[in-house]
């Protein structure tokens, strides 16, 4: 849903916007001791976050920062982020593997539904919530007195608002790989963690190289159809970033034939005519397994036949999402589509050792099936 505001309550945020800006100015935000004490508090908390990532804290001055988010706009940040707020699930996750959670303020809602926050950073479940991508809410996030803004493209409309209040918002649409890591890249330089932020990147390329070169001479690339989270009738299409997961992981998307970069509904037809070889239900779907076996209308799929429906682990994070835990569900995926090439034991060990150098938590691997 599209932010609106009229034009009435917009004045009358901007006038307190106004007023919280001087509040700022005299008195300072609460729990604040000047920008560069609470550079330094942040970079501590983010140290004991991370483990052997390595020291944590602003990379550099905390001179003014510009940068180009996804939606084309220019962002300056001007001196040191101390207070963030992040409206997405996508870059809160990005912010926990950057050592940020000690500096985040806000969150979006529903965080208990992130078994990953609870591990990594309890403290983050009891932040105030600014909302959805469909119901943001703009005057908590102004409240928290932000010094940046994490959220989704299609908050451009609170975006340009928070903008004319003079809080910097960075806009990202990760809806693909490469767009991926120039999002980590973007909020690595808006925060001042450039260093983590290149070291995360390299993680994720050092563990793309050895899956693309075990699936690059594959012969059989079974049909994988992607449920969506709320039905089996919804599925990915080809510009999706869940799309990805299914070409790196040496599988052929059963819905790659169908543009569109959002989940679609499909018939029991064109399920049928797809024919999976692999159905996979997502770490989040309201429903299981079971449902999809247990449905009489699918029982001629092979995927059904042969007993080849498979959910993604669930608990950690959302590993089908463009999370940069995110090679992960490949991995997982690989394994699943070939066992003879990649293993779970392989897998636990590969993010048994993730979750340790950028969270510095030590995960039960052997949730991880």
């Amino acid at each position: 849903m599209v932010v609106f505001i009229t034009s009435i309550k917009k004045a009358a945020l901007l006038l307190a916007a106004l007023c919280m800006l001087l509040t700022i100015g005299a008195c300072g935000a609460p729990g604040e001791t000047g920008g560069a004490a609470v550079g330094a508090n942040g970079a501590n908390g983010a140290a004991g976050a991370a483990g052997a990532a390595g020291a944590a804290g602003p990379t550099g001055p905390y001179a003014p920062v510009t940068v180009t988010d996804h939606a084309g706009r220019e962002v300056t940040i001007e001196g040191d982020v101390g207070r963030l707020v992040s409206g997405y699930y996508i870059t809160s996750s990005v912010c926990l593997a950057l050592g940020l959670a000690d500096r985040l303020v806000g969150i979006e809602a529903r965080a208990d539904a992130r078994p990953i926050y609870a591990l990594a950073k309890p403290e983050l479940l009891s932040l105030p919530s600014v909302g959805t991508a469909r119901d943001f809410n703009l005057e908590a996030c102004l409240e928290l007195k932000p010094d940046l803004v994490l959220l989704p493209d299609r908050l451009r409309d609170a975006a340009d608002t928070l903008d004319e209040m003079g809080v910097p918002v960075v806009l990202v649409n990760p809806e693909s790989y490469e767009a991926l890591l120039d999002m980590i890249s973007i909020i690595g330089k808006a925060t001042g963690e450039t260093g983590r932020a290149a070291r995360l990147i390299e993680w994720i390329e050092n563990s793309r190289k050895p899956v693309d070169e075990l699936t690059s001479g594959l012969q059989d690339r079974p049909v994988v159809y992607m449920c969506g989270t709320e039905s089996w009738l919804t599925t990915t299409p080809r510009d999706m970033f869940q799309a990805s997961l299914i070409d790196m992981a040496g599988g052929r998307n059963a819905a790659g034939g169908i543009d569109g970069s959002g989940r679609i509904g499909i018939s029991y037809e064109q399920l049928i005519v797809f024919d999976p070889d692999v159905i996979i239900v997502p770490p989040e779907a309201g429903f299981g397994i079971e449902d999809v076996l247990a449905d009489p209308l699918l029982t001629e799929l092979p995927a059904v036949r042969n007993g080849r429906v498979y959910q993604m682990p669930a608990a950690f994070e959302a590993w089908d999402s463009p999370v940069p835990s995110f090679m992960l569900g490949v991995k997982w995926l690989l394994g699943i589509l070939h066992p003879d090439v990649y293993t779970t034991e392989t897998l636990r060990r590969d993010a048994a050792g993730y979750y340790g150098e950028f969270y510095g938590i030590e995960i039960d691997a052997g949730m991880i099936d």
